[in-house]
C-alpha cells in the first residue's frame, strides 16, 4: 500500500500548512513573526533535504516525538504513560543524558527533521534537555507540559528562544481539568497562560478528546475562552483506551467525523489560531504515520519506538545513529505488512494491534 502513496509529498504539504498557519497566527506579534519567517526558510530547506534522501531510497520523517523523562509530579486519571510504566514515581533509571539528547537533536537537524515534540513524564523537569533544544532554531520543539512548572525561569527561556513552544495539557474547564489532573491544577494552568500572554510568547494547549467531551472542546465558547487567554494553538489528541473498561471513551466513527468537522469550523471561526488533530485523517495519509512513516518515538532511555502508544523497540539511539534507528526492523515490519493501515478502535491502530506487534517481535521479524 505504501508504495502507492507519496508519503514524502504528503508530509511536505503538511509542514507547509503548519508553517502557513503559524505565520497567520503570529501576524500581530513581531518577534514571533520574525522567527516564523526564519523557520519557514529553514523548513523549506529541510523539506528539500528529505526529498533528496527519499530519491536516494531512504525515508526521513518530518517529525519526532521525544519523551525526555520518566518522571512526573502529577497522577492524572487514565494516564497512558503511567499505565504502560513509561512514567513512574521511581527515580529515573538509565535515561538519556543532556549530552545524548544533544546528539539526537543534532542528527535530526542534519537529516532535515523539522519538528521534535518533547514529552515525558513532565518534560520541564529536564532543564538540561530543554536548553539543548533551544540551541536548534532550525527546528520547532512543541513542549507538551502539564503547566505546573512554568515559572519565571522557564518563561524567560521561552521568551528568548521562540523555537520552544509550550503546549499545556487541559481537559476543558476547571471541573474537567481538576477532575482528571488534580485539585487546583486548572488555576495553575491559567496563571501560566497569563505569564505567557504577558510576554507575547506563542503557546498552545493539548486536549485529550473523548466521547464525553468532544462537543464541548470543539465549541465556540471553549475556544473563545482559550483565545482570550492568548492561546494560538490547539492540538486535539484522540483518546486511546488504556483498558477494556474505557473503550467507551474512544471516539466512534461518527464522533471522529464530528471532531474533524469541528476543527474545520474552528479554523473558519478562529482564524488567528492553529488547529491540529492527532492522529488526524489516517485514510488521507495512507494509514497511521507512526513507525517512521511520518514520525517515531524515542523513549527516555533511548529506545526507538513506533509511537508512545506502542512501547516496543528493537534499537536504541544510544547504540546507533538516528538514521539507523529509522531503519529499525520493527518499523519495517509494521510498514511492509500494512499493519499501519488496519481497521481499529480509537485513535491508535498500534495500541489496538499490540498483541500482534508483540507476536511479531517474538518471531524475530518474519517479513515474508
Amino acid at each position: 500500500m505504501e508504495e502507492k502513496f507519496d508519503i514524502q509529498s504528503y508530509l511536505a504539504k503538511g509542514v507547509e500548512q503548519i508553517v502557513s498557519d503559524a505565520l497567520r497566527a503570529t501576524m500581530k506579534n513581531p518577534r514571533e513573526s520574525a522567527y516564523m519567517l526564519r523557520f519557514s526558510a529553514a523548513s523549506r530547506k529541510a523539506s528539500r533535504k528529505r526529498a533528496k534522501t527519499e530519491a536516494a531510497g531512504e525515508h526521513v520523517p518530518a517529525f519526532l516525538i521525544a519523551s525526555i523523562t520518566s518522571s512526573c509530579n502529577l497522577h492524572c486519571s487514565g494516564c497512558y504513560s503511567r499505565c504502560s510504566e513509561a512514567t513512574s514515581d521511581k527515580a529515573p533509571v538509565d535515561q538519556l543524558s543532556g549530552e545524548e539528547w544533544k546528539k539526537v537533536f543534532k542528527e535530526a537537524d542534519d537529516m532535515g527533521v523539522s519538528f521534535i515534540l518533547l514529552a515525558g513524564g513532565e518534560p520541564l523537569l529536564r532543564w538540561d534537555v530543554i536548553e539543548e533544544a533551544a540551541k536548534r532554531p532550525n527546528m520547532i520543539f512543541p513542549v507538551f507540559t502539564n503547566g505546573t512548572f512554568l515559572g519565571e525561569k522557564y518563561l524567560e527561556l521561552f521568551d528568548e528562544h521562540r523555537n520552544l513552544i509550550p503546549v499545556i495539557s487541559i481537559e476543558g474547564d476547571r471541573d474537567e481539568t481538576d477532575s482528571r489532573r488534580g485539585e487546583g491544577v486548572y488555576d495553575k494552568l491559567i496563571s501560566a497562560m497569563s505569564g505567557l500572554q504577558e510576554r507575547d510568547i506563542l503557546f498552545g494547549v493539548s486536549v485529550t478528546v473523548t466521547s464525553e467531551n468532544v462537543r464541548k472542546v470543539t465549541s465556540d465558547d471553549f475556544l473563545s475562552s482559550l483565545s482570550e487567554k492568548g492561546c494560538k494553538l490547539v492540538i486535539y489528541v484522540e483518546y486511546v483506551p488504556v483498558t477494556k473498561d474505557s473503550r467507551d471513551l474512544a471516539l466512534s466513527d461518527e464522533e471522529r467525523a464530528y471532531l474533524a468537522d469541528g476543527a474545520v469550523r474552528a479554523r473558519e471561526n478562529f482564524g488567528e489560531m492553529i488547529f491540529v488533530s492527532f492522529p488526524g485523517d489516517e485514510k488521507g495519509s495512507g494509514g497511521c504515520i507512526a513507525a517512521g512513516r511520518g514520525f517515531f518515538h524515542i523513549n527516555s532511555r533511548g529506545g526507538a519506538e513506533p509511537c508512545p502508544f506502542s512501547p516496543y523497540s528493537d534499537v536504541n539511539v544510544r547504540d546507533t545513529s538516528l538514521r539507523e534507528a529509522i531503519r529499525s526492523k520493527l518499523f519495517a515490519l509494521l510498514r511492509d505488512k500494512d499493519i499501519l493501515a488496519d481497521d481499529h478502535v480509537g485513535g491508535c491502530v498500534l495500541f489496538e494491534k499490540r498483541e500482534l506487534v508483540e507476536e511479531q517481535l517474538a518471531k524475530g521479524f518474519p517479513l515474508a
